[in-house]
């Protein structure tokens, strides 16, 4: 393995921009306006306190990627947490977002003992849908994003988990 999963750091804060201000596949690939610049430094400053970040660091110290797990308390829904990962276009397709996502759930799970994790991404295709599933989440919804060139639509899907009440319990 090239490189490691660990929790950010403040000191992670240049490194998460950088990976943040990176073009996306889809806006380059298909020229979409990018707001990840403007937005980067605002969505580091509101980390909270029940938030947690895990970052993929390769061998040189680049962050290559990241994954947040925000938790919300919801009175209906007992907790609830929502995924946010992002990893960098040269490090896809080579397990590092399925090693964020495994460690990130792991926390989820075994640790936070969440009911139900939310997923929002753009990568909708064959390879990564069906690790979406593995992972065990269901599509709920796709939202259209945007128009891009010859009449072609950029969905986000929006995914979730629900953990199986008792799971985790062992009888003596």
């Amino acid at each position: 393995m090239d490189y490691i999963i660990r929790p950010s750091e403040p000191g992670d804060a240049p490194g998460l921009a950088a990976l943040r201000r990176m073009p996306g596949v889809f806006e380059t690939t298909l020229g979409l306006p990018s707001s990840r610049t403007a937005d980067s430094e605002t969505y580091l400053d509101s980390l909270g306190d029940e938030d947690h970040h895990f970052v993929a660091e390769a061998a040189d110290g680049t962050i290559i990627g990241a994954v947040g797990l925000m938790v919300r308390a919801n009175p209906r829904t007992r907790h609830v947490g929502s995924v946010g990962i992002f990893v960098h276009t040269d490090w896809q397709n080579k397990g590092v977002g399925t090693a964020l996502l495994k460690t990130v759930l792991d926390l989820a799970d075994n640790w936070l003992m969440l009911v139900r994790v939310e997923l929002e991404v753009f990568a909708d295709n064959d390879r990564a849908r069906h690790l979406y599933e593995k992972l065990g989440f269901e599509l709920e919804g796709r939202r259209r994003m945007a128009v891009v060139r010859d009449g072609a639509y950029i969905d986000e899907l929006m995914l979730s988990r629900i953990r199986p009440t008792g799971e985790h319990i062992q009888e003596g």
